[in-house]
């Protein structure tokens, strides 16, 4: 246990507890939290989506957001976040304002991600990636508190994995629980510069595909993210740039240091 805490960075702190307690905002639109990508130093993640707002003329209380990202990653010993190809994700997600402070979203997603050994060379696996279809639900709570937003999420997901063939690996479904706090603050009144500060973690189950067994539902990893955003008036766009720290396992914990940048159009129709 007490290497789980040395593994945290005196910065890392420092900006987390700086970024939840120091700023104020409001929110817009939400930036997109890279995923995790394994053993590695470091890692980039890039993304491109569209969102657009829909429903009834006087209430367009649901949103759509499809995007795809890229993922690159270091080896464990370093070589730089953009040494090798890491995962690609390509997403559609419905959000849904049914309430004033509640919201829920229902998605679709495809991942391809790449598979290596962990020791030196660091060279791909046999098969050299996996493939994953997830269909996910999420609700969250929305707090106002004048420039902050404070935002509570618990996210289910159902993942099922395959080999670049479409047959079953070790691990072919997995069941995995989300806890996530956002503190979304807004720097100039306007919605146009703001600062997001996200910690989650999560929890899984997976099956064996031999034996039809289920593993232990436990604690897997941390997360935790810091953003810029910027999102300008007079034009249709959202830019995000941030930093993610992925903390992965209990017992001997390892972490990745991710860099993050992603582009959203916001209603183009």
């Amino acid at each position: 246990m007490r290497a789980f805490f040395l593994k945290f960075n005196s910065t890392l702190l420092f900006f987390i507890f700086y970024s939840i307690f120091s700023f104020w905002g409001k929110p817009g639109y939400s930036q997109i939290i890279p995923p995790g990508m394994g053993k590695a130093k470091t890692g980039s993640w890039a993304t491109l989506g569209l969102s657009q707002n829909f429903g009834t003329k006087d209430r367009k209380n649901w949103n759509s957001v499809t995007y795809f990202g890229f993922g690159r990653k270091s080896n464990p010993d370093g070589k730089g976040p953009f040494y090798k190809p890491s995962i690609f994700i390509l997403t559609q997600e419905f959000k849904n304002r049914f309430r004033r402070n509640w919201e829920y979203n229902l998605a679709l997603l495809y991942a391809r991600q790449n598979e290596y050994i962990d020791s030196f060379p660091f060279n791909k696996k046999y098969p050299s990636f996996k493939q994953e279809f997830r269909v996910y639900g999420r609700i969250s709570y929305l707090l106002q508190l004048n420039r902050l937003r404070i935002t509570p999420t618990f996210r289910q997901e159902v993942r099922k994995f395959y080999t670049p063939g479409f047959d079953q690996p070790g691990e072919d479904w997995q069941l995995r629980s989300r806890f996530r706090l956002q503190f979304s603050i807004n720097l100039d009144g306007g919605n146009i510069h703001r600062i997001i500060s996200t910690s989650e973690q999560l929890f899984s189950t997976s099956r064996n595909s031999k034996t039809h067994k289920w593993s232990d539902f436990e604690y897997k990893d941390s997360r935790f993210a810091l953003y810029y955003s910027f999102s300008p008036k007079k034009t249709p766009i959202t830019l995000n740039i941030g930093y993610m720290y992925n903390l992965v396992g209990r017992k001997d914990p390892f972490g990745a240091n991710i860099f993050a940048f992603d582009f959203m159009l916001r209603n183009p129709f």
